[in-house]
C-alpha cells in the first residue's frame, strides 16, 4: 500500500509518537517564519528559554504587519525584532521587502521541508511542496530552539483536480467552491492533499492561492505535489537546486477523497460575514461597489497583478469607488515598474500601498460607512475591515478589477478576450532587503534594543487542585481570533504590551468583559463550535490569561487556538453533550473540583454549575503531552522543566 505525499514528509521528520489518525506526534521543524504582529511575543518566549541560537535550518523574521507607523511603538517593535534577529541567528526582512508568505514562497520555500509561522496562513508553503503550519509563537520559539513540533495526526482528504480553470476563473475561484461545499469547519482534522491532472494546469501562484485558504477551512494544512511547474518557478527565482520532485505513490490510500472538476468553477464571492457563505458573481451583478482592495498574502503575487494590470490598462475606475493595490513584495513592485504594468495600474487611478498586508488586518483603507468593499483578502469577519459595519466580499483580482472598472458587481467573463498571462522564465532577483545575522563569533557582542512598549508576557501558575469561577462570558459558534483579540490599526502596535491589549479583549462580543474579568478575579469562557477559528495570534490566550480566564468550556475548537490555550496554561475543555451547552448561563458560578489529579491522570472531569445544582461532565481536548503542559502552567513552564525537551 502506498503512501500519501504526506506521510512521506511526516515520516520524515517524525521525531516521537506514531503516525496513526488521532496521535500525537513530534516533528522535526526544518524552516520558522514570523511576521511582526507576532514576532515581538515569539522572540521573547525564545529568548526566555536561553537558547543563544537558533537551531533550525532557516529561520526568517518579516516585518509586514504593523507597517503603519503613527507612534514608536511599531518602530520600536522592529528595531527589537532586527536586533534579537541578529544575535540568535535569524534572517530578517526588513519593511517594505513583502508579506511573509509572498516573500517565503519566492526566496526560502523548499519542496518536502517542514514550516510553521506565527501566522495562520503560512499553509501557503503547500503550493510548492511544503508541509507548512500554522502556530502559536511560542510553538515557533520552541521548534527555534530544537524541540518538537507536536500536532495531532490528521486524515488526509485527497482533491482530485480534473480538467482546466476557464478564461477570467481564478484559482481564488477554486478555494472559494471549496469552502462553499465543506464550510469553515470542513478541514477540521484533517491535511488537503491535492491531486490530479488538473494540478498541472495550475502555476505554483495558484497553487499557493489555494493552500493559503485551506486556512479558513480549519484545515490543519494543504500540500500540492512538486513537480515540473514548481521545478520551472523556483528555476525562475535562481533556486533549481532546492527543487526536488514529490508526489503521492500511485497507490496510495487516503482517508476521505473528493473530486473537483476545475472546468466547472465560475467566478465566486464571500459574502459578509464568512469565507463560507459564498454565492455566484453571477448572482451579485448590478450590485453597488464602494471600495476595492486588492492585495495580501492570497492575491498579490506578480501573476495576479499582471492580470489586474492588464484588465485596467487604459481605463479609468468608476468614480464611486476607492481602489487600492499592494504588491505582495518588492520583487512583485520591481517587475511591475520595470514593464510599464505598474504605470498602467497608477494611470487607472489606483492608489499604491506599499508591500505589507495593510487592509486584509485592518491597518488602514477602511471602507466608508455600511460600504460594500471587495477583496481579494482571505477573511471577511465582521470588523475586521476597522468598519463595523463595513460589508466586505472576497473575490478574485478578476473580478476585483472589473468591478472596480464597473461600479458594481461585475462578472469578469463579462470583458471579452481573455489575455494569459505567463510566469516569467526569470524574476527579478534581489536580496538586499534581507539582512543576515551576525555570524556566531559576532552575535555575544549584539545588544538587543527594547523599547517601553515591550512588556513581559505574562506568566501562569501550576493547575490549582479546584477551580471556582462565574461563567464570565457566554458566546456563540464560529468565534474568531478576531473576536477574542481583535487586530486592526488602532491595536496591533499593542501586540507586544499585553496589559495594555487585555483592554480591548473580547470586546467586539462584549465591552465589558475586560472590567467584569477584572472585577471577578478571572472566570471561565463558554462558547459554541469551531471555538477560536482564524488567526495564529497567540494572543487569543494570553490576553485572557492575563485577565484571569481559567478555562474555556465549548462545543468544538479549532486547533490552533486550542493549541495555544493548552501553551498559555489554560484548558480547554468540551460538552461531551452539546446540549449542555444551553443549560448554563452567563455569571453562573462554576467549579471544577479534583481537576489538576483529573487532567494529570486522565479522569473524568466533572463541572457544576453551582448556581443552578447540577453536574455534566466535560472531555478536555488536549493530547497527553498537553495535559502534562497544563498542569505545569503552560508549555513555558513544561519546557523550562522538562530542561528544553518540548
Amino acid at each position: 500500500m502506498g503512501w500519501t505525499l504526506t506521510r512521506k514528509i511526516l515520516e520524515k521528520h517524525l521525531k516521537s509518537g506514531e503516525i496513526r489518525i488521532g496521535e500525537d506526534i513530534g516533528l522535526r521543524i526544518d524552516q520558522t517564519l514570523t511576521q511582526d504582529a507576532t514576532g515581538t511575543m515569539a522572540y521573547l518566549e525564545f529568548e526566555a528559554m536561553g537558547v543563544p541560537r537558533v537551531k533550525t535550518e532557516r529561520s526568517v523574521a518579516y516585518i509586514d504587519h504593523n507597517t503603519l507607523q503613527t507612534g514608536f511603538e511599531n518602530a520600536d517593535d522592529h528595531r527589537y525584532i532586527q536586533s534579537v534577529a541578529k544575535k540568535h541567528g535569524i534572517w530578517f526582512s526588513r519593511p517594505g521587502n513583502g508579506i511573509c508568505h509572498q516573500v517565503h514562497l519566492e526566496r526560502f520555500g523548499i519542496p518536502g521541508k517542514t514550516l510553521i509561522g506565527s501566522d495562520s496562513h503560512t499553509p501557503t508553503g503547500g503550493g510548492i511542496g511544503m508541509l507548512a503550519f500554522g502556530a502559536g509563537g511560542l510553538d515557533v520559539a520552541v521548534a527555534m530552539g530544537g524541540g518538537e513540533y507536536h500536532i495531532t495526526v490528521p486524515k488526509v482528504l485527497k482533491v482530485e483536480l480534473v480538467g482546466a480553470l476557464s478564461p477570467w476563473v481564478s484559482a481564488k475561484d477554486v478555494i472559494l467552491e471549496l469552502l462553499r461545499r465543506l464550510s469553515v469547519k470542513g478541514g477540521v482534522g484533517r491535511i488537503l492533499e491535492y491531486t490530479g491532472p488538473g494540478v498541472g494546469t495550475l502555476t505554483v501562484p495558484e497553487r499557493a492561492t489555494i493552500t493559503n485558504m485551506g486556512t479558513e477551512l480549519g484545515a490543519t494544512t494543504s500540500v500540492f505535489p512538486s513537480d515540473e511547474i514548481t521545478r520551472a518557478f523556483l528555476r525562475a527565482q535562481g533556486r533549481e537546486a532546492d527543487w526536488t520532485p514529490l508526489c503521492a505513490d500511485p497507490d496510495a490510500v487516503y482517508d476521505e477523497e473528493m473530486t473537483l472538476d476545475l472546468s466547472a468553477v465560475e467566478p465566486l464571492a464571500a459574502c459578509p460575514h464568512s469565507p463560507d457563505n459564498v454565492r455566484p458573481i453571477a448572482e451579485l451583478a448590478g450590485k453597488k461597489v464602494d471600495q476595492v482592495c486588492i492585495g495580501s498574502c492570497t492575491n498579490s503575487s506578480y501573476l495576479d497583478l499582471m492580470r489586474v494590470a492588464s484588465i485596467l490598462k487604459g481605463k479609468t475606475v468608476h468614480p464611486s469607488v476607492s481602489l487600492v493595490i499592494a504588491p505582495g513584495s518588492k520583487q512583485v513592485c520591481t517587475m511591475l515598474a520595470e514593464n510599464g504594468a505598474l504605470a498602467d495600474l497608477i494611470a487607472s487611478g489606483a492608489r499604491i500601498l506599499e508591500c505589507a498586508c495593510g487592509p486584509c488586518i485592518g491597518m488602514g483603507q477602511s471602507p466608508n460607512s455600511g460600504g460594500v468593499s471587495l477583496r481579494t483578502f482571505n477573511r471577511n469577519f465582521e470588523g475586521r475591515s476597522g468598519t463595523a459595519d463595513g460589508q466586505v466580499y472576497l473575490v478574485s483580482p478578476e473580478t476585483a478589477a472589473a468591478s472596480a472598472l464597473a461600479g458594481v458587481f461585475t462578472d469578469p467573463r463579462t470583458l471579452g478576450a481573455f489575455e494569459k498571462i505567463d510566469i516569467p522564465a526569470v524574476f527579478a532577483v534581489n536580496d538586499n532587503m534581507i539582512v543576515a545575522p551576525a555570524p556566531d563569533e559576532e552575535a555575544g557582542s549584539v545588544e538587543v534594543l527594547r523599547g517601553p512598549n515591550i512588556k513581559p508576557f505574562p506568566t501562569s501558575a501550576p493547575l490549582p487542585e479546584d477551580i471556582s469561577a462565574k461563567a464570565i462570558l457566554k458566546v456563540g459558534d464560529n468565534i474568531t481570533t478576531d473576536h477574542i483579540m481583535p487586530a486592526g490599526a488602532k491595536i496591533l502596535p499593542y501586540r507586544s504590551n499585553i496589559p495594555y491589549l487585555s483592554n480591548f479583549c473580547f470586546a467586539v462580543c462584549d465591552q465589558t468583559f475586560p472590567e467584569r474579568c477584572r472585577k471577578e478575579g478571572g472566570g471561565i469562557v463558554i462558547g459554541g463550535s469551531n471555538y477560536g477559528q482564524g488567526s495564529s495570534r497567540e494572543h487569543a490566550a494570553l490576553v485572557p490569561l492575563y485577565l484571569g480566564v481559567k478555562a474555556v468550556v465549548a462545543k468544538s475548537y479549532a486547533r490552533i487556538h486550542c493549541a495555544n490555550l493548552a501553551n498559555a496554561g489554560i484548558l480547554a475543555l468540551q460538552f461531551k453533550d452539546e446540549a449542555d451547552y444551553d443549560r448554563i448561563d452567563q455569571m453562573d458560578t462554576l467549579t471544577l473540583p479534583n481537576i489538576r489529579r483529573a487532567i494529570a491522570e486522565k479522569l473524568p472531569v466533572l463541572l457544576r454549575d453551582e448556581t443552578k445544582g447540577f453536574d455534566i461532565e466535560v472531555l478536555p481536548v488536549m493530547t497527553d503531552r498537553e495535559r502534562a503542559v497544563v498542569v505545569e502552567g503552560g508549555l513555558l513552564n513544561y519546557t523550562k522543566k522538562t530542561s528544553g525537551k518540548a
